[in-house]
């Protein structure tokens, strides 16, 4: 079987290198436009092994581009679709148990500390909902849910203008 080396062989119309082009100029995904790039210049007759050179890729990942995008025939068929990703950790601790446990005491539960530090909330929910978080985790999901870290605003009070009198030190005039 000989493999195509035009661009007219491989299915490639004028009105395709003029959608390529105009796709280059929308997309804002670095992959997208490198595939992108690599099939416009296929389209526009370049050989497929020298734009393999030029994107860095192999021939085989080229063809397998001009064929995605040859059978819909849109820049979309170049684009990543979106993939499940990694699956959640700590999946027992949600968003409202998480608000739940943040708006509590730390010292009616025990703790020797009067506000949740990053530790400390993290070890107290892995804890609780016997679920093993990483503070890193905690700290993104708390981010998603809009809750900040916030250290306690210390308030310094003036000094009592009568606190010798008081104490019963009173040095007259």
């Amino acid at each position: 079987m000989r493999i195509a080396r035009t661009a007219a062989a491989l299915g490639f119309r004028w009105s395709d290198r003029h959608r390529l082009a105009q796709a280059l100029k929308q997309v804002t995904m670095v992959r997208a436009y490198k595939r992108l790039q690599a099939v416009r210049l296929i389209a526009a007759g370049r050989a497929v092994k020298e734009v393999a050179a030029i994107v860095g890729v192999s021939a085989q990942t080229i063809y397998n581009w001009v064929n995605c995008y040859l059978q819909e025939r849109t820049a979309q068929a170049l684009c990543d679709k979106r993939r499940a990703g990694r699956p959640p950790v700590a999946p027992g601790i949600t968003g409202a148990r998480i608000k739940r446990e943040f708006g509590r005491d730390p010292l009616r539960l025990g703790y020797q500390a009067t506000v949740w530090t990053v530790a400390l909330f993290t070890a107290h929910l892995s804890r609780r909902y016997r679920c093993r978080l990483s503070p890193d985790t905690l700290r993104r999901r708390m981010k998603q849910l809009g809750l900040r870290w916030k250290r306690p605003r210390y308030v310094y009070a003036e000094k009592e203008p009568h606190l010798p009198q008081k104490k019963g030190h009173w040095s007259g005039s």
